[in-house]
């Protein structure tokens, strides 16, 4: 396996590219090679037995255009099908996005009361909770599913009063916040809601951490910020994602240290113009239709 081959990199759409972004930061001469399988998107919804097979497909393409790891870029993937991945593709080192999620958590957290919100698919299977657990035994996870979160962030409506109405809907059970300013956000008073404030003094049995347990779900953090207040640690999990890449290449000799900036090329599997114009919300900077190729699964 040489050095100069490409990070491969997927995700269920255009979420992914919130870690493809870390992955510029910290690996700045590597060439990565990013699919969004948007034609099937979501994933949080499909069975665990769905998703495997979708990730499977997803990780064929790039490893038949020749890559040198893996990065499952989808929590919702990390947290069904690595080991299917890894038994697929003997020999490719595959990167998840769920344990560096939770390492950073348990790092994060003073009291051990972690909270993590997601897709269906993710909190049902538990994932965060086994990986967190693994490090910290004693900690206590609450999952909670913000399927909406993912549609939002789709459309690029990440912040403002109906953002905070939908994570005040979402959140409110896990933080105890002000139930007056919880309005519903599918009635017509969205409009009224009111910035929230947390509960105080800070409560002991409350988490103080909460995981971005979707890589949809960074978009959303300042909206996220103004409901749950200053107190709680955020993690995204996108930072850590990138450091476990660099780790692991750097384990295996695949680290690229040559001078000079790496490529990305982008691969999708629907509307190319509608990847370019979201992707470059979730990426901070353009993408040109033109660097995106369509690809059929």
């Amino acid at each position: 396996m040489t050095k100069t081959l490409p990070i491969g990199m997927f995700d269920s759409g255009v979420g992914g590219l919130t870690v493809l972004k870390a992955l510029r930061t910290c690996l700045p001469c590597e060439d990565i090679l990013y699919l969004g399988d948007t034609a099937r998107l979501p994933y949080g919804t499909k069975s665990p037995e769905t998703v495997t097979r979708y990730a499977v497909q997803a990780s064929g393409r790039l490893v038949e255009r020749g890559v040198k790891l893996l990065v499952v870029a989808c929590n919702t993937a990390s947290s069904v099908a690595l080991e299917a991945l890894r038994e697929a593709y003997p020999g490719i080192p595959v990167v998840g996005v769920v344990e560096p999620g939770a390492q950073a958590s348990c790092a994060a957290s003073r009291t051990g009361t972690i909270a993590v919100i997601a897709t269906e698919s993710t909190i049902r299977g538990n994932a965060y909770q086994r990986a967190i657990h693994a490090i910290r035994p004693q900690a206590r996870v609450i999952g909670r599913p913000c399927p909406l979160f993912v549609a939002l962030a789709e459309e690029g409506w990440v912040d403002g009063e109906l953002v905070e109405g939908v994570a005040a809907r979402y959140l409110a059970p896990l933080f105890r916040l002000n139930p007056q300013s919880c309005q519903n956000p599918e009635d017509s008073t969205v409009s009224r809601v009111q910035p929230l404030q947390p509960l105080q003094p800070f409560l002991a049995d409350e988490p103080d951490c909460l995981v971005l347990g979707c890589t949809h779900f960074p978009l959303l953090a300042s909206a996220i910020r103004n409901v749950i207040g200053p107190d709680v640690a955020i993690v995204d999990s996108a930072e850590t994602t990138a450091s476990a890449v660099q780790a692991e290449l750097a384990a295996r000799g695949l680290l690229r240290t040559e001078a000079g900036c790496g490529t990305t090329r982008f691969l999708t599997t629907d509307d190319v113009p509608r990847f370019a114009r979201t992707g470059s919300l979730f990426l901070g900077m353009p993408i040109a239709e033109t660097d995106v190729e369509l690809v059929d699964l």
